[in-house]
């Protein structure tokens, strides 16, 4: 209880300080506006930068109903085939209105759905046809972790002191709760789900609309450095008309999915259309999974614009999230 009450805390109170999340459904609205032009779309060509590779450049959306892991129900099934169960899994899977507090109970499940559904945008579309966002293993499903990713999970949790809440201290928080990072790749959230490209002969920037963070990433062909930073050290590489981006040394204050020092991961941006970039990453870290998995996350382009996610500047929710623990300490 404890855990979702502070959550909801920092999410009733970030409604006066960010400035980025988004108002209903930004994505959907350029979704609306692309599907408005699908014929244009169609015959338009993709843009070419000056020294004639693909243009990339743009903001682009990439919310969606599609699971990251394949629902068990469909099987081997990679793709919807007909329209109409596509239609069906989107209405089975479209967000539920949380302003509608039908069954909730008590207290906890009141405040639960206080964040309400002015501020969610999760999408409402299928990724392409995809029944998941992972496309490899063929079963759509992230293979399972090593013995020594379990361990090293297990010696983590015990290494960590004695709480008597979940909210002893700032570090206790998420490092997105606390305005640190997400780390990357790139997959869908519950909102702000759009990244920024910006694109020279030299590098491309990489803008993530949550927490606003900016990925340089040169072209030169410089090897990686030996500095381990937030997001990994990455260098990219044109392979025909797809951006080949490769990641290693992560810092060890984030992980992705349980992951290790030793992950590497392989983007790819290809863009099949004017309206649609093609997102793909593969990660590798054969002491955390029994082998290397992939991801295919087609984004549309938004016409709306980013936000700016000024968060830290004025994050009251923390210190709401640590008074509030502090009470309810008292109240023991």
């Amino acid at each position: 209880m404890i855990a979702r009450v502070t959550r909801l805390t920092l999410f009733a109170v970030v409604a006066s300080f960010v400035l980025a999340l988004p108002f209903p459904s930004v994505s959907a609205q350029s979704g609306q506006t692309a599907a408005a032009k699908t014929s244009a779309s169609k015959a338009a060509p993709v843009p070419k930068a000056e020294d004639g590779r693909p243009d990339l450049s743009g903001i682009w959306g990439y919310a969606t109903v599609t699971p990251l892991e394949r629902p068990g129900n469909l099987g081997d099934k990679a793709e919807f085939t007909n329209d109409e169960e596509l239609a069906q899994f989107e209405a089975r899977n479209k967000p539920r209105n949380v302003d509608e507090r039908a069954g909730t109970k008590g207290t906890a499940g009141d405040v639960s759905a206080a964040y309400n559904d002015f501020w969610w945008d999760r999408g409402t579309k299928v990724a392409g046809r995809q029944t998941s966002l992972v496309i490899d293993p063929p079963n759509g499903r992230v293979p399972p972790q090593t013995a020594e990713a379990q361990k090293r999970a297990a010696d983590r949790q015990a290494a960590r002191p004695p709480r008597t809440t979940e909210a002893d201290n700032p570090e206790d928080r998420s490092l997105w709760e606390r305005c640190v990072a997400r780390t990357v790749p790139y997959l869908p959230g519950p909102y702000n789900n759009n990244i920024q490209i910006v694109q020279t002969h030299n590098n491309v920037v990489v803008v993530s609309e949550m927490i606003h963070e900016a990925r340089i990433i040169p072209l030169d062909g410089r090897p990686h450095g030996t500095i381990r930073k937030w997001h990994g050290d990455s260098t990219g590489r044109w392979e025909g008309n797809t951006l080949v981006v490769e990641t290693i040394n992560f810092s060890d204050k984030t992980n992705f999915r349980g992951s290790s020092l030793g992950l590497k991961l392989t983007e790819r941006f290809s863009r099949p259309t004017a309206d649609t970039l093609i997102y793909e990453f593969t990660a590798e870290d054969p002491t955390t999974w029994a082998q290397p998995w992939t991801v295919r996350l087609p984004m549309t382009f938004n016409a709306e614009g980013m936000f700016e996610y000024a968060c830290h500047e004025g994050n009251h929710g923390l210190e709401g999230i640590l008074k509030g623990a502090r009470l309810q300490d008292k109240g023991k």
